[in-house]
């Protein structure tokens, strides 16, 4: 094969669109750095807010059945309305999160790394090598049912077995006045599939296992992670861990999260859906930005999903509307595509679309490296008199040329 000729994608890659600057991104990656070099089809997907609302969410149903049908799946960053987001963009109802829907009918867990350049060193001076996070994508409040209390009475949980059997039921709180309550899930069946992919990702890695929860507190929901991890590791990992050099270890969270900023990295801590989420970007803004961490959710069927893991840049995205000069990070929307571009090439076996995802991370990264970066890399870069900031168009057209060097 010419470098110059367009590389064949086996099976189609569904797209998922998404919502305001990291829309604008979207496309000009799609248009300079994938479309020009790839013969592919794309299952596309249109997740902006006002088309989900037009199809009362069906779209992102859709989407995630897309997934299952094709195997791989990119996401850009899309907007979970507030209230406030209703009134601005019309809205018939506040929508859930998408990624909470899309995640509830795939299953799985979303493994996070951050994206290290050799310029940007991590705010915890004591981080050597990158913490991957391990969040569970499946229940707790991203599924949750919630209810504002009008005034006195009292709130339960209740089961009704299907068998017949004896109503379970447990008081949540007499309320003597207004208040609110909400109900979350979890299955074992979720748990387990969670626990099996963190011990088979850091069996992969060679990297000790680390997961927390706040069993002392929580002794029915969080214990039941924990036992289902310690029922894990003691049938089917002890062995393999021992023989491999790594660890698994489970702390409370509040004692982890104090563990962490000690450590020197190197470790994937697992953690509960909302835990992962709040974690996973701690650790991508302590490492720079919340730009730069990759993000897949891995299905225990066989689906991934990658993804940008951070919001839709609101601010940037109406400073483009109004016309001024923006300089959004679009790292993780790269990355995004090249995880996805990756898998396909495995899923597929060819290995030359896998190797030209290589070479577009390679591209990003020189891009960085060589000081030609977005403003919030900018201010936390090692200083080097050729650094400079340049607009959101301007990165992406760097990466471009740069990828065009090496497909000479």
């Amino acid at each position: 094969m010419k470098k110059n000729q367009k590389i064949a994608v086996k099976t189609p890659l569904v797209e998922l669109d998404g919502d305001e600057m990291t829309r604008i991104m979207w496309q000009i990656v799609k248009e300079l750095l994938i479309l020009p070099y790839l013969d592919i089809e794309l299952d596309y997907h249109d997740l902006h807010v006002k088309r989900r609302d037009d199809t009362n969410d069906q779209v992102t149903v859709d989407a995630a059945r897309a997934i299952m049908r094709y195997g791989v799946g990119v996401k850009c960053a899309t907007i979970t309305p507030t209230e406030e987001r209703v009134r601005e963009y019309s809205l018939k109802e506040q929508w859930k999160s998408p990624n909470g829907t899309i995640r509830a009918l795939l299953d799985g867990t979303v493994f996070r790394a951050p994206i290290f350049a050799k310029n940007i060193r991590p705010f915890v001076t004591s981080w050597k090598r990158p913490i991957i996070i391990g969040r569970h994508a499946y229940g707790d409040v991203y599924s949750n049912a919630e209810l504002p209390i009008p005034g006195a009475g009292r709130a339960e949980i209740v089961f009704t077995p299907e068998d017949g059997g004896p109503v379970l039921r447990n008081t949540i709180h007499d309320f003597a006045g207004p208040g609110i309550i909400q109900g979350i899930h979890n299955t074992d069946a979720s748990i387990a599939g969670f626990a099996k992919a963190c011990f088979t990702y850091a069996l992969d890695r060679k990297v000790d296992l680390w997961f927390s929860a706040k069993d002392t507190i929580s002794k029915t929901y969080d214990a039941r992670f924990r036992a289902i991890f310690d029922a894990e590791f003691s049938t089917h990992w002890r062995e393999r861990f021992a023989a491999a050099g790594i660890e698994y270890f489970f702390t409370l969270i509040d004692d982890a999260a104090a563990r962490i900023v000690r450590s020197e990295g190197g470790i994937l801590w697992a953690l509960k859906n909302y835990d992962g989420d709040v974690m996973s970007d701690m650790i991508a803004a302590a490492n720079g930005s919340l730009a730069m961490m990759t993000s897949v959710l891995v299905s225990p069927r066989g689906y991934f999903e990658y993804e940008a893991a951070h919001g839709t840049v609101q601010r940037h995205y109406y400073q483009h509307l109004a016309g001024k000069e923006t300089s959004t990070n679009s790292m993780a929307l790269i990355f995004a595509w090249t995880g996805g571009l990756r898998k396909r090439g495995e899923l597929d076996g060819t290995p030359e679309v896998a190797a030209f995802a290589d070479q577009v991370e390679a591209a990003a990264l020189e891009t960085v490296e060589a000081g030609i970066m977005t403003g919030d890399l900018l201010a936390v870069a090692t200083p080097a008199p050729h650094n400079r900031k340049v607009a959101t168009r301007a990165f992406i057209e760097a990466v471009a040329a740069r990828l065009e060097e090496k497909r000479r």
